[in-house]
């Protein structure tokens, strides 16, 4: 992967958070990307140059949901994955092929209303946490629902 001790700024930050929303009785939040069609997912989003994984979460939270002063909490996973090409598509620096993710959850205290941001999702959905684990595209996403929500009754 290439070094990121220069940054430049012209490009995309190859470095993620993905946040996990769930409610005590284990449904997950999931949201349906505009592009692909079909795509399902947790709150994602990289990080700005300059900006603290935590404050992008926080700042993910709020534009794709709407949902502001949560509670989040760094799960301590960091995973790295390989940029899909229609993800890449001229957005990160030559010789960027990895993605650095940081994981964080956040739990609600039941299903609640999204304000989703037009230009990303189309749809949002609560599903049980296993099913939830099945619909999305990321195995870090499976992984990190299955891994860091308790099965049901055990929030």
């Amino acid at each position: 992967m290439a070094s990121h001790a220069q940054a430049d700024t012209r490009f995309k930050r190859p470095e993620s958070v993905l946040v996990v929303v769930y409610t005590r009785s284990s449904d997950i939040l999931l949201l349906e990307r505009i592009r692909p069609p079909g795509t399902w997912q947790s709150v994602t989003g990289s990080l700005k140059w300059g900006e603290s994984a935590g404050a992008a979460a926080a700042r993910e939270l709020t534009e794709e949901t709407g949902l502001t002063d949560l509670a989040l909490v760094d799960c301590g996973r960091r995973n790295t994955f390989e940029i899909l090409p229609q993800w890449g598509d001229g957005r990160f620096a030559p010789g960027v092929t990895h993605n650095n993710e940081s994981v964080f959850c956040v739990m609600v205290p039941a299903p609640c209303a999204i304000v989703l941001h037009p230009q990303e999702h189309t749809r949002s959905i609560w599903l049980p946490r296993e099913q939830a684990a099945g619909k999305v595209f990321s195995w870090t996403n499976r992984d990190a629902i299955l891994d860091f929500v308790p099965p049901t009754g055990h929030a």
